[in-house]
């Protein structure tokens, strides 16, 4: 006597069949980025404006470490410098991020795959990070266009995979070994 188990009962307002792929969720968002449900509209102001004061944030501790260095008397020449690093790491980390958030990380290649060798650079352009997800966070919900093109493929293959069955739940009876003679 075998068992079999029985798919779990789906929730009434649930579009997906069982047995289908579960979206993955987006931080801050949850799985409310597939039907734009529970909140979604109000996160997705909330989210930018929270992106623009924690940039906000890091600007004024970047400005306090330009301002300590500056109060050194080194030079202009040093000063110039490290805004101009400052804002090259902030540029660059804007780049990264809103290819992440549009492409995928597993899409980055070259030096916006790096994630040890130039950690440093992600650190110190982290303002420009935070800027470019307040402006992606505008569009629709960060990562969202990545997270559906993916869902959206899952449940294709899902839907294939049960039409090439032609509605047959599985193999009919145990598969017999050839005899040898």
């Amino acid at each position: 006597m075998t068992e079999e188990s029985a798919p779990a009962p789906q929730p009434a307002g649930d579009r997906t069949p069982a047995g289908a792929p579960e979206p993955e969720p987006i931080r801050w968002f949850g799985t409310s980025w597939v039907d734009h449900d529970g909140g979604y509209r109000i996160r997705r102001i909330l989210v930018p404006a929270g992106a623009l004061l924690a940039a906000a944030a890091a600007a004024f501790v970047l400005r306090l470490a330009v301002d300590g260095i500056r109060m050194s008397d080194n030079g202009g020449f040093l000063n110039g410098l490290l805004v101009a690093a400052v804002a090259i790491c902030s540029l660059l980390s804007a780049l990264r991020t809103w290819k992440v958030l549009t492409e995928g990380k597993d899409r980055l290649t070259g030096w916006m795959a790096e994630e040890k060798s130039l950690g440093v650079v992600w650190i110190i352009g982290g303002v420009g990070a935070l800027l470019a997800y307040a402006a992606r966070g505008l569009v629709e919900a960060p990562g969202e266009a990545v997270h559906r093109a993916d869902y959206e493929r899952a449940l294709t293959r899902h839907e294939r995979r049960r039409a090439g069955r032609g509605g047959r739940p599985g193999p009919k009876g145990p598969v017999r070994a050839r005899r040898r003679r």
